[in-house]
């Protein structure tokens, strides 16, 4: 955390060459850990089952699991052992570990080129669910089959909002729910958390981008507010406290609960989906990334952001910007009324554009190569789930206009 990650880095920067790094500790202090640590793991992984009673009943829900080639191999089918299932099929050309990755151009769950065996074999399978690890076991991806009855891949933020939503409705069904849960998100993470948890009476918390900052909220509210869940879009979720990052083992463990949960119901985790966007209204989020070529090419983000700073748009898309969120100078601004807050985060380099129709966009810059990153959080009412197909596509002509107006 600030300041001591600048520090760290400037004790790296003072390096001149590997002749400078010199090892002189004693090697008695160092422990290494074994099979004790994964036992008491695996144990407060199981400790966080809400419905273990389900699982019992649905034990045989059908899953498949990729560790794309990475560690996930050693923990998740134990793990999913261990909380009752017992039809896991593991993606065999993907479960050995291989820093090559070569069943794969890149290695991320987030892209259908690698997780598509996975999705040929949950077809095949006719299985209720697909996951899909990381390489090191951080983050999930999931695939599940939609209204259709055809295969997709959900996204970081509705993967998010339904294990959110499950934790906190079924912790409260359950009558294990306490007065002071807390769940903490990022500002890039889609509003509709924040809605769900406000129905719940249970508080919720936005931070920067980054599982550190999460873990730091975490420990200020230590003692005052029990933390349940923390996540953010980018396919990663924290689910209670024992672990201060994200963590795919037990996210995996959770979903394929969430999954049986609905099951016992004769509901799919789309049908879940669509039922929140009904409640909650329908949330519908992009991203694209930019990269500028060249020698100036971080100047010229620098500049970009600069430009969004001093001269705002007044409308996007045909909807008047109501708010901008200047994160790197710690202000919220109504651009109709003038009036001016402080924004109660550390200083980061984002800008956010609230619309009047409750469209959110953000830029964010890489700190570290010459690329920005646009997202989109576009929402409207969802009557009916006979309207669904039609509203997701009005959203996401709705994303590709703002995308338009903004020259992206």
């Amino acid at each position: 955390m600030p300041p001591h990650d600048k520090n760290v880095i400037k004790e790296v920067d003072k390096i001149g060459s590997v002749a400078d790094v010199k090892w002189s500790g004693n090697e008695s202090n160092v422990s290494i850990i074994g099979k004790e640590v994964d036992e008491k793991y695996m144990e407060m992984v199981k400790g966080l089952s809400v419905y273990p009673e389900i699982i019992q009943k649905q034990h045989d829900l059908k899953i498949v699991y990729t560790p794309i080639h990475g560690s996930g191999i050693k923990l998740v089918p134990e793990v999913l052992k261990r909380f009752g299932f017992t039809n896991v099929n593991i993606v065999k050309e993907q479960m050995e570990p291989d820093g090559n990755f070569p069943t794969v151009a890149y290695p991320n769950p987030e892209e259908k080129e690698t997780m598509s065996i996975g999705l040929q074999k949950a077809k095949e399978l006719d299985a209720d669910i697909l996951l899909g690890t990381d390489p090191d076991a951080d983050r999930v991806g999931i695939g599940i089959k939609n209204n259709h009855g055809e295969w997709v891949l959900m996204n970081g933020n509705q993967t998010a909002v339904l294990a959110f939503n499950y934790m906190m409705e079924a912790r409260k069904t359950k009558g294990i729910a306490k007065s002071n849960d807390m769940v903490i998100t990022t500002i890039v993470t889609t509003g509709m958390i924040n809605e769900i948890a406000k129905k719940n009476g249970v508080a919720c918390y936005n931070v920067l981008t980054g599982f550190k900052w999460i873990a730091e909220m975490i420990r200020e509210k230590e003692g005052k507010e029990n933390y349940v869940i923390g996540g953010e879009e980018s396919f990663g979720l924290m689910i209670g406290d024992k672990i201060r990052d994200k963590d795919a083992v037990s996210a995996v463990a959770l979903l394929c609960e969430m999954a049986a949960y609905e099951k016992e119901k004769g509901k799919t985790l789309f049908d879940k989906m669509i039922a929140l966007y009904i409640e909650y209204g329908f949330y519908k989020e992009n991203l694209i990334s930019i990269t500028k070529k060249g020698m100036d090419g971080q100047q010229q983000i620098a500049d970009m952001m600069t430009a969004y700073r001093n001269a705002p748009p007044t409308s996007i898309a045909g909807s008047a910007v109501v708010e901008l969120l200047d994160y790197d100078v710690r202000k919220g601004k109504n651009l109709k009324t003038g009036e001016q807050w402080d924004i109660e985060l550390p200083k980061s380099n984002v800008l956010q554009f609230i619309l009047e129709d409750g469209s959110k966009i953000s830029a964010r810059p890489s700190g570290t190569e010459p690329k920005i990153k646009f997202y989109f959080s576009v929402n409207t009412k969802l009557d009916n789930v006979n309207e669904f197909d039609t509203v997701n596509d009005q959203l996401g002509k709705r994303i590709e206009e703002i995308i338009k107006d903004m020259k992206l």
